[in-house]
């Protein structure tokens, strides 16, 4: 290959009558447009017969063959045939026309006009084509014949895909086209563009063109020019590389995704004879041994999540829409990166993510078990020469949890002009480490403990509700306070469910095989969305999540951007006043100043505060990027609940309290309120308004210990006589007079339920709780964290607002409605429970209280119960402290500080636990 150095030339006026490829698509353009062709399927449903199926498409959903999951034992391997007509330009005529498929599952065979047009394709995922220049007919149509075996007869392409932890279709469900380019022409170029200014390219030709030269011509993407034209002439080794140096490029980053065109011209004698235009970006990738992962010259960390290309109701046919949808949620999550899972995506998702700024580990298939070396020496070819000059792409995968061939190692420098670094995922190597799946802080000498580069490219298995979110926060401080911590990638982005047609369309996600996602099947965003956006916000809010009065507007923030400094970016905040029985609020602009604090440094931005602070109750602060995405919405409230409690609870009133005793029951009534509590046990026996009960049962009682009454006394506070009642342990030796409950009823028919426990240890959860007929829920307006529920180690990503939903009886991963109703409310401070009797409102007088609202159903197809929480045998629970929860393969205690169990200490030294909150039924 002869090198070409740069000289400087005007481009020849005839360049501009270069020939262009030209493409005629066969198929759509993916799921959303599609070409019907003659189709006959030779098992499953609808099979034996010729009839029409779109394409693209997986024929499963198009009601042919047999679901299969990479799991399944038992397999019908059903053949797809397929045949289509097409008529060919007439001024196509003396050029090469080559068919391409962008992805066909899974052995292809193709025949134009009854005459092969190659060997046979094996690979699932990867782009193809053939000339079939020779069998093509001008004048009259052509005939198309291709044959799909969706199992491979290749053994190791068949383990590699096909038995593998994944959905398994068959067909051409990527699109097929003709392409028309000159007798001579380029083939293809590879481009190697570096954040120094360097550039290198490739220029690959159709057969040794000699005498001709290469021109190639860099532009912005608007088209104007960028530094001068490069060139160089063809020799006998059918490669041309040209090089040059750019001053001063914008460079390409997840932070400014920059990028140029580069228009390549083959001309002969000043005559063009063919030009070809590709995208790229100025950008230098790499892992430094025992440092770091660098994007031009800057150390990173990579915030990852890994993505399966799937649709519910099309399998792995998708199109750009799709793409786009799920970029633009990673991105809204603040992550910038991707790791491909387990195969090459759709091209489109890769322009997508070279457009918007996410860096992409690009995936050989190998699900533990790896391609032979002359398949896979075919397919690694096809995935970097599709691939290579995507400047999002900065590392390479060989296979997955042992599907690793080393024999195709000196394959991807061979193809890869940019010599990324390619690895194994979940392997211990070298100089990284990519183990899958660890507990917090694991390992002598490895790992978080190690002193090799560390990115698990899987953790925190979002199986259902646990993992992702669920303990993010101590392993990301972990990996961002360790130099060696490069990032890591969450498993994974979508529930992988599918529609079956064959099942009366009922969402499949293969038991707990598929549900693993931050978003459900048609993308519907879980509690651990917002709480993933937080804890991967760029910017870091530091403090606590109230704010005294006197507060000086002053907030301590750390930059954690790579590239950009936090006055590129724009804040706006808000004083906000809540009036809860109304449901409005007032608020008040205010102002933000961010003085420069570069990437990397820790700074103080001022918010303006008002003279009467005290008027309100939050504080929303607003960070937006430099392309008017929201990067996050912080809230800190002001007003504490004991005060806001104030303002809902109507304490004067004329009408007098009676007490009364019958039997083993007291009886507190006002005028239109009647309250009985059991003298044996402590528990409210009766709640009536107006003649109506409530169906309130079997509380307060304490939700930790055998308690038994031990004391009853009456006690004046605030001029209200009280119940209180004292508790001890039936199972334990240690007795404590501090688990108390004290029970009241005000004029104006508020219960107050006061209450202190005095119980150390361990626990899952402390509080009271109640029972109460889930069948009679309609629906919960409350002031407080949400909207999505809470675990321990997931108290990020809500926020303090006045929320509302109906109720839904959803089991996540395995039922899509969100947020969920049922689970753990953090920060309660006002809650309306709308149910068939009435409204059970709850207004809490004391800080930092739950309220756990009924107990999820627990997921029928998990295969342990890590996933699951641990909550009061009540429906209703006021509570002080939750349980966390775990993942697929760790129980929450492997996950961190923050997915321990709670821990009370029972001393003289240190106060009970207490709580206050108050009832009122309104019929």
């Amino acid at each position: 290959m002869k090198k070409i150095i740069l000289w400087c030339i005007s481009l020849f006026t005839s360049l501009s009558y270069a020939q262009q490829t030209e493409s005629l698509y066969l198929s759509g353009t993916g799921s959303d447009d599609t070409v019907l062709w003659d189709f006959f399927c030779t098992a499953g449903r609808n099979s034996g017969e010729w009839t029409k199926i779109p394409v693209p498409s997986n024929w499963e959903f198009e009601g042919f063959g047999q679901f299969t999951y990479g799991h399944d034992k038992e397999r019908i391997n059903e053949t797809g045939m397929y045949r289509h007509q097409f008529m060919l330009p007439e001024t196509w005529k003396g050029k090469q026309v080559n068919i391409v498929f962008e992805g066909v599952m899974t052995d292809t065979g193709v025949k134009v006009n009854g005459q092969p047009a190659g060997e046979v394709h094996q690979g699932g995922f990867y782009c193809f084509k053939y000339d079939i220049t020779d069998l093509l007919q001008f004048g009259k149509d052509n005939l198309l014949e291709v044959t799909v075996h969706k199992s491979s007869s290749n053994e190791s392409v068949e383990n590699a895909e096909r038995k593998s932890d994944f959905w398994v279709y068959g067909g051409i469900y990527r699109p097929v086209w003709l392409e028309a380019l000159p007798r001579e022409h380029i083939d293809r170029v590879a481009i190697d563009a570096r954040c120094d200014g360097t550039f290198l390219m490739d220029v690959f030709l159709s057969e040794n063109i000699k005498h001709s030269q290469i021109t190639a011509q860099v532009k912005t993407l608007d088209g104007e020019l960028f530094g001068s034209a490069i060139a160089g002439h063809t020799d006998n080794t059918g490669i041309t590389r040209l090089s040059g140096l750019f001053d001063h490029p914008e460079l390409w980053s997840s932070e400014f995704p920059n990028r140029y065109q580069v228009e390549v011209s083959l001309t002969r004698n000043g005559k063009s004879i063919h030009t070809i235009t590709e995208k790229f970006g100025f950008r230098t990738a790499e892992l430094r041994p025992g440092d770091g992962f660098y994007i031009n010259g800057t150390k990173i960390k990579l915030k990852g999540v890994n993505r399966h290309t799937h649709w519910p109701t099309t399998g792995r046919a998708t199109n750009y829409s799709i793409s786009l949808m799920d970029a633009l949620l990673i991105k809204e999550m603040n992550m910038n990166a991707v790791r491909m899972s387990h195969y090459p995506p759709d091209r489109h998702f890769l322009d997508i993510c070279d457009s918007l700024g996410l860096y992409v580990i690009d995936e050989l298939t190998g699900w533990q078990s790896a391609y032979d070396t002359e398949a896979g020496m075919k397919l690694v070819r096809e995935l970097i020469v599709r691939d290579v000059n995507h400047p999002g792409i900065v590392m390479w995968a060989n296979g997955n949890e042992g599907g690793f061939n080393f024999d195709l190692l000196p394959e991807y420098p061979r193809f890869d002009i940019q010599k990324r670094h390619v690895f194994h995922p979940w392997l211990e190597e070298e100089y990284t480490n990519t183990y899958h799946y660890p507990a917090y802080g694991v390992g002598t000498h490895f790992l978080f403990n190690g002193n090799k580069l560390f990115f698990p490219t899987e953790f925190m298995h979002g199986l259902y509700d646990g993992g992702h979110g669920a303990g993010l926060d101590d392993f990301w401080n972990l990996i961002q306070s360790n130099p060696l911590g490069v990032g890591g990638f969450l498993w994974d982005l979508v529930d992988q469910g599918v529609v079956r047609n064959d099942r009366n369309n009922e969402m499949d996600t293969d038991g707990n095989h598929a549900a693993d996602g931050i978003v459900g099947p048609f993308r519907e965003k879980e509690g651990s969305f917002y709480t993933i956006k937080e804890i991967w916000s760029p910017i870091y809010l530091e403090g606590t999540p109230f704010l005294p009065l006197t507060f000086d507007g002053v907030f301590r923030v750390q930059n954690r951007y790579h590239f950009t400094n936090l006055n590129q970016c724009t804040f706006t905040a808000k004083w906000i006043n809540f009036d809860y029985l109304i449901g409005t609020k007032k608020e008040l602009a205010a102002d933000v100043s961010v003085p420069d604090i570069p990437p990397g440094f820790n700074g103080l931005i001022k918010v303006s505060v008002p003279e009467n602070i005290s008027e309100y109750d939050a504080l929303f602060l607003t960070a937006t990027d430099i392309y008017g995405r929201e990067i996050y919405t912080w809230t800190r409230t002001i007003t504490p609940a004991s005060r806001y409690a104030a303002r809902l609870i109507e304490k004067e009133n004329t009408d007098i309290v009676k007490q009364e005793e019958r039997n083993d029951e007291i009886i507190l009534s006002s005028k239109d309120t009647k309250l009985v509590i059991n003298r044996t046990d402590g528990l409210i026996r009766l709640i009536e308004v107006d003649g109506r009960r409530l169906s309130l049962a079997n509380g307060p009682r304490f939700t930790s210990g055998n308690m038994v009454v031990d004391e009853l006394d009456r006690v004046a506070e605030d001029n209200v006589e009280k119940i209180q009642l004292t508790f001890k342990d039936a199972d334990s030796r240690r007795q404590s007079g501090r688990n108390v409950i004290t029970l009241s009823l005000l004029p104006s028919g508020w219960i107050g339920i006061d209450y202190s426990f005095d119980v150390g240890g361990y626990h899952d959860h402390i509080g009271i709780t109640f029972d109460y007929p889930e069948d009679k829920v309609k629906h919960i307006k409350w002031l407080g964290n949400g909207p999505y529920r809470v675990w321990k180690n997931r108290l990020k990503g809500v926020s303090f607002n006045i929320w509302e939903k109906e109720y839904n009886n959803t089991v996540t991963g395995e039922s899509w409605e969100y947020p969920e109703f049922k689970g753990f409310h953090a920060n309660l401070y006002a809650a309306d429970l709308t149910t068939d009797e009435g409204v059970i409102r709850i207004v809490a007088a004391s800080e930092d209280l739950f309220l756990h609202l009924f107990t999820p159903d627990d997921p029928v197809k998990r295969n342990n119960d890590n996933t699951l929480g641990k909550f009061p045998d009540g429906q209703l629970s006021i509570l002080n402290a939750i349980s966390p929860v775990g993942t697929k393969f760790k129980q929450a205690g492997e996950l961190g500080p923050q997915s321990q169990q709670n821990y009370f200490l029972s001393s003289g030294h240190a106060g009970p636990l207490r709580g206050k909150v108050y009832l009122k039924f309104i019929p």
